[in-house]
């Protein structure tokens, strides 16, 4: 099979060993990294207001990884004792042929190596790839959605595509795949919706997690007219409804409550309210192979520049080991002062989600 022209076969375990307890990362604090967020294209059909300004400037292709390099890097983190790996964006199912590579990389998931591949998406095509991603051994989806009403949909994302996300949804449940939807909390665009949003998704099985708006890249707007503290958004909801904590976790951040009224799962994913760094598993690499073992912190391993260089696979394991030794406690993560710079310069587009 080839991909964008180049002949691969998967490197398997060779080179290096087998995944066992020994050759584990470790970061500085004892936690051990098992899940890789691997962004496959900075690109989106989406112009999120709080992620991204409505001219975009992306990448040119050459400065984004193949498919050849992107399988690459997940042979390195899986001999490493990676279990979990999360295809993200921009939006990854925008990438061209983009089905073949995560055929390709559901391989590790058919021998085991991987224990869940996985992916988040905005959802707009996901009608096109929701079987192909359940046969490639994808088992469970997050959906970005931050609203239900299209007028509001429609200015959060700049683009009315409301009813081809809703198209996808269907498409993935009746495909067998679970499906969560992510929400991010927006002051003065969706906050009253939040509750309907989640029994909207409870009524057809998904459980929401809603998300703060994080301080990275430029946007048109201000993010202080945009932050809402989940603090806030959780009370309310305990005003309406009884929220009891349950110990559901996915290897992300969220922390999730059961609505008794619904018997869904709301999570809260609050990055500045109430930080999640002091048990994470995750480092995030960007579709131009820069490895950032912090979303809210700009230390990074350029494992491109490694790559097209001629590295062997021992040299880029000694460079991702040098790179978790140096992963930190937390992130910086604030919002500042109105018209402040991002705590972060890069946009989530690039980084991954």
């Amino acid at each position: 099979m080839c991909f964008e022209g180049v002949p691969i076969q998967n490197q398997g375990m060779s080179d290096l060993t087998k995944p066992s307890s020994h050759n584990a990362l470790i970061d500085p604090f004892g936690r051990t990294i098992s899940y890789l967020r691997l962004s496959v294209t900075d690109r989106c059909d989406l112009r999120c207001a709080y992620c991204m300004p409505e001219r975009m400037q992306f990448l040119p292709k050459r400065d984004v990884l193949s498919f050849e390099e992107l399988e690459r890097m997940v042979a390195l983190f899986v001999r490493r004792g990676v279990k979990k790996l999360r295809l993200t964006g921009g939006e990854p199912l925008v990438r061209k042929d983009i089905g073949a590579l995560i055929e390709r990389l559901g391989a590790f998931v058919a021998d085991r190596s991987l224990s869940e591949l996985t992916l988040t998406t905005n959802g707009v095509r996901l009608a096109d790839f929701a079987e192909a991603l359940a046969a490639a051994g994808v088992k469970r989806v997050n959906v970005s959605l931050d609203s239900l009403d299209p007028a509001t949909f429609h200015r959060i994302t700049r683009r009315e595509k409301i009813q081809s996300v809703i198209k996808g949804l269907d498409a993935a449940q009746a495909a067998g795949l679970r499906v969560k939807i992510n929400t991010v909390a927006l002051k003065h665009d969706n906050a009253e919706e939040i509750p309907s949003i989640i029994e909207w998704a409870h009524d057809r099985d998904m459980d929401v997690s809603l998300i703060e708006v994080m301080p990275m890249g430029d946007v048109d707007g201000d993010r202080i007219d945009q932050y809402l503290p989940l603090t806030f958004v959780r009370d309310a909801l305990e005003r309406q409804w009884t929220l009891e904590r349950d110990d559901y976790r996915t290897g992300g951040p969220s922390r999730y409550y059961r609505v008794v009224q619904t018997g869904g799962r709301v999570g809260f994913i609050s990055p500045l309210t109430n930080n999640f760094c002091d048990g994470c598993n995750r480092v995030r690499m960007t579709c131009t192979g820069k490895l950032y073992m912090c979303l809210g912190q700009n230390d990074q391993t350029d494992f491109r520049a490694l790559l097209r260089a001629g590295a062997s696979d021992a040299d880029l394991d000694a460079a991702l080991v040098e790179a978790i030794t140096r992963k930190p406690y937390g992130h910086d993560f604030e919002i500042r002062r109105r018209n402040a710079a991002p705590a972060v310069d890069r946009a989530m587009s690039v980084t991954g989600g």
